[in-house]
């Protein structure tokens, strides 16, 4: 799952990324991070929020993504993410010869849709691109706690000990989770500390998200 996020115009929205991934790992699907229009702004923030939870590539529209295309090689990748990011200006540089519809962002950082359906491209040396529309809205009501952390191998042996209906949040809100005694207190720099960390930030934006979100 390609998460297609702009640095800016519109500006990158956390939110949306994170139950993106949490709606990837649930799905036994191998997140990346796209992170487009670095000509206008920094993505270094953003690559190191997420340096635990996903692999990033950093792209501009004006040199060519190879970073981009070496991660899809051989692969079926769905791009997925607002409209307005650049998915299809994307798949148009990976694909020659898709000549898919891009449209402007509004004055209010809203993209307009250019993809009305989802559509399969072959790569030219291997693998597949879909381009999906732009979306306005993505709710995780139907992913439970359990199925996020099942997709941490480290910490998936230890959330099977802790108690019932436990949201693996920690303390104050679960605080006999089991999976606190994979990493040590003191230990947070760590990097398993971080990836804990990480799991539970995904795992607060999924019990935040029962409904359907924007953001």
């Amino acid at each position: 799952l390609v998460i297609v996020t702009a640095l800016a115009d519109p500006p990158p929205r956390t939110g949306f990324i994170d139950r993106c991934l949490v709606a990837a790992y649930a799905g036994g699907l191998r997140p990346l991070l796209c992170l487009t229009k670095s000509d206008l702004a920094s993505g270094d923030h953003i690559a190191a929020e997420y340096a635990d939870l996903a692999p990033t590539v950093v792209t501009r529209f004006d040199v060519e993504p190879l970073a981009l295309k070496e991660k899809l090689h051989g692969k079926v990748s769905a791009f997925f993410g607002h409209s307005g990011v650049g998915k299809s200006t994307l798949i148009n540089t990976l694909v020659p010869g898709a000549d898919l519809r891009t449209g402007e962002v509004s004055a209010v950082g809203k993209g307009r849709h250019t993809s009305v359906a989802a559509l399969a491209l072959a790569l030219p040396h291997g693998g597949w691109v879909i381009d999906t529309p732009g979306v306005r809205s993505f709710g995780l009501a139907h992913i439970g706690a359990d199925d996020i952390v099942a997709a941490f191998d480290e910490f998936a042996e230890a959330a099977e000990e802790c108690p019932p209906n436990c949201g693996h949040l920690g303390s104050p809100v679960d605080p006999d989770c089991a999976l606190d005694t994979v990493v040590d207190d003191t230990a947070t720099g760590t990097a398993s500390g971080r990836r804990l960390a990480s799991l539970r930030r995904l795992l607060a934006s999924r019990a935040g998200a029962g409904g359907t979100e924007t953001g």
